[in-house]
């Protein structure tokens, strides 16, 4: 096996025991990635000799000792929302085509004391606007599987980096679905931590009150592995969480994969009917009730139920998510943040606003500012926001009571496959309605992981979403391991003949 195709852990595991080394890893990467960049395009900033030369420093703290984790060494891709130190970070938008930040986020100083290392930054929806990856001012990046399909978004970069072997492991950044979605769509693993579980410091805003980063890997162990190494309370993240390591609702791995299917046993899973209901691919269905019946074969508790609400949560997200928006972005005029029109018009401070807004900004962007306007204008205010607020605190207390009755709810990631590139940009509702299945998470503040099942008949990944009560990121691993156990090896799914939900 090549060590592009191994996954983070099993890379981490054979730098240590000297099978090879962090810069061999990092060259194979590379190496990958040339082959693959112009085909797939995951990547927007690649400095191969600054990940050499991080490699050999990373080789020297193994030998001496310093670095001792299980990712030491390890190649790992940032989404282009994530801050670092002397490295381009755009959200792929024109308004910040010439921002190189002074200081980098918590979680990529997290990866560099872990001795992991950076290799670059991975292609995204524009400020994380969009759910394919395609209104990124750089281009779209094109599912693995699939290229002339989307990777989904707004991480679609990060996931198909992983998906494409050209990163074993990447970050991404989750305000309504956009770790997991793009995770279902190119067949990798993601997972959305609970708010506040990892510090959002150096994370270029979207929705202050939904964004969270999260890992993606080849499995759910080298998402576990990642998240041990994020979780970590900062005192420089006003919403990161309190607590002792904080971490108050528990460890984070939930047991060993080997112990995956005993973890299965008297696990209470509910299924929510809507989520499997009108408007959900027959292929995904199939995949989600496949699942469902493998763990009730292993002895876990499943049925199905009504969560309620979920007619409400798009209107409630897309209104809390643009006003946010509007806000994060007002910063960005060309004259405090952001690049200023170059030939600024000389009649007015507004108009030289206007037209830096309206050049550095996309059609996406400028359409969810507007509707955030609206949302938080006067005598709209009460109508629309404060409404989908209220919304918010029932779409919580929905999860309160559902978690009540059972330890994970199993759903889809996403109601349909990848699409075709330019599908979804075509109809920006039906872009916004294909959020259904995810930003009920971000809502309600729980974690949220996306793993791939099966494949449906056009050959196209199917993924499985297992959500959990906030901080119980514990029992996700747990279904997410029993569920691995008992869909065996991702590789022999799609290679073997018939491994499509049929």
């Amino acid at each position: 096996m090549k060590i592009w195709e191994m996954t983070a852990v099993s890379i981490g595991e054979r730098i240590r025991q000297g099978e090879f080394t962090s810069e061999e890893a990092v060259r194979s990467f590379l190496d990958r990635t040339e082959g693959e960049e112009e085909r797939i395009h995951a990547f927007v900033h690649l400095d191969g000799e600054a990940a050499i030369r991080r490699a050999r420093e990373a080789d020297r703290g193994i030998r001496e000792g310093r670095y001792a984790g299980p990712l030491a060494g390890v190649p790992v891709a940032l989404k282009d929302n994530i801050c670092t130190r002397g490295i381009p970070t755009t959200c792929c938008s024109k308004i910040l085509a010439d921002f190189v930040p002074p200081y980098s986020a918590t979680v990529a100083e997290l990866l560099e004391r872990a001795g992991a290392v950076i290799l670059g930054k991975t292609n995204m929806d524009e400020f994380a606007m969009g759910s394919t990856t395609e209104t990124s001012c750089f281009g779209p990046t094109k599912n693995p599987w699939d290229v002339s399909r989307a990777p989904g978004g707004s991480s679609g970069g990060s996931c198909a980096a992983v998906a494409a072997g050209e990163a074993p492991a990447a970050l991404g950044s989750d305000t309504g679905g956009s770790i997991r979605q793009p995770a279902s769509w190119c067949g990798v693993t993601g997972i959305k931590p609970t708010y506040g579980r990892v510090s959002r410091y150096g994370l270029i805003a979207y929705g202050s009150s939904l964004d969270q980063i999260g890992p993606i890997g080849r499995d759910v162990s080298d998402c576990a592995a990642l998240l041990e190494i994020l979780a970590v309370h900062d005192p420089r993240d006003a919403t990161s969480a309190a607590g002792k390591n904080g971490f108050p609702g528990g460890p984070i791995g939930g047991g060993k994969p080997e112990e995956a299917l005993r973890g299965a046993a008297g696990l209470r899973v509910g299924i929510p009917e809507a989520y499997i209901g009108e408007g959900t691919d027959l292929a995904v269905r199939r995949g989600i009730l496949q699942a469902g019946e493998a763990l009730l074969q292993a002895g876990a508790l499943v049925e199905t139920f009504s969560l309620g609400l979920e007619d409400y949560v798009i209107p409630a997200y897309y209104t809390i998510a643009s006003a946010e928006a509007s806000s994060n972005l007002a910063r960005f005029d060309g004259v405090k943040y952001g690049r200023r029109a170059e030939k600024a018009p000389e009649d007015g401070l507004h108009e030289m606003y206007k037209k830096s807004r309206t050049e550095g900004f996309g059609p996406e962007v400028r359409r969810r500012i507007l509707l955030g306007t609206f949302a938080l204008s006067s005598g709209y205010y009460d109508a629309y926001y404060l409404k989908a607020l209220k919304v918010r605190t029932l779409v919580q207390k929905a999860f309160d009571r559902a978690f009540e009755k059972y330890d994970v709810l199993l759903a889809p990631a996403a109601p349909t496959t990848a699409s075709r590139l330019g599908e979804s940009l075509s109809d920006p509702l039906k872009m916004y309605l294909g959020d259904i299945d995810t930003v009920a998470a971000n809502l309600a503040g729980i974690p949220g992981l996306s793993m791939p099942w099966c494949l449906d008949e056009a050959g196209l990944p199917v993924g499985i979403q297992i959500m959990g009560n906030r901080f119980r990121e514990d029992l996700v691993f747990r279904a997410a391991f029993a569920c691995e156990a008992l869909r065996g090896s991702w590789a022999e799914v799609w290679k073997r003949e018939g491994g499509e939900c049929s």
